[in-house]
């Protein structure tokens, strides 16, 4: 078993490097290239993410939901990839609307390279943990306030983050195929991620999802 730093050290020496770009930047012009709020008063991003929408402190980058009375769980206040996501389209990514067509993983510049591991970190993942359980599944993603697409057995879109838009397809399994699942992005990620970027979308929502209800 490998020892709890080895796991911390993997996460937190990427933020502190991205840490120290968020620093960096100027707020109000990353406000204008993105279109999220700036409040000078208290020196604050709001971003949504996950259907909710938090604050998101300048220079240190901590986190608070702008609704102080929701209890309920918070995607971006959980763990450190979350925040280098937001750190990451704060820095690097500009505000954008899809024109309505998704993509394939494969079809992402460089998905092709990544597929592999985005496969079983985050389709395979989606499809065994719920596959067999779309009712589960359903009532997870419409308390999310996910919207049914009409695409596989179940499927469902929603706003991952100001814009940029994820569809999770689910295909039941039976005796003769296991479940399986797609995984679509709106055409508009390019702009602003990178294929590596959306495996941790993958993670992040799944893991949303796991912890709702």
């Amino acid at each position: 078993m490998k020892p709890e730093y080895e796991k911390n050290n993997k996460e937190q020496i990427p933020f502190e490097y991205y840490l120290k770009e968020f620093a960096s930047i100027q707020p109000q012009e990353a406000s204008r290239r993105t279109g999220v709020p700036w409040h000078e008063d208290t020196q604050e991003f709001e971003v949504r993410m996950m259907q909710k929408t938090f604050l998101v402190k300048w220079p240190e980058c901590t986190i608070r939901k702008k609704d102080a009375s929701d209890t309920g769980y918070g995607a971006m206040e959980d763990g450190i990839p979350a925040r280098i996501m937001v750190i990451r389209y704060l820095t690097r990514g500009v505000e954008s609307v899809g024109s309505g067509r998704f993509l394939t993983y494969r079809e992402v510049p460089h998905g092709e390279v990544y597929y592999r591991q985005f496969n079983g970190r985050c389709m395979m993942r989606l499809a065994f943990s719920y596959g067999n359980r779309l009712k589960d599944f359903q009532k997870r993603m419409e308390a999310m306030g996910a919207v049914a697409c009409g695409h596989g057995d179940a499927g469902y879109e929603f706003e991952f983050m100001n814009g940029y838009r994820v569809q999770f397809l689910l295909w039941a399994g039976d005796d003769e195929f296991p479940p399986s699942s797609q995984i679509l992005f709106s055409d508009n990620f390019p702009l602003s991620f990178e294929a590596e970027d959306l495996a941790v979308v993958g993670d992040i929502a799944i893991g949303t999802l796991k912890k709702l209800l």
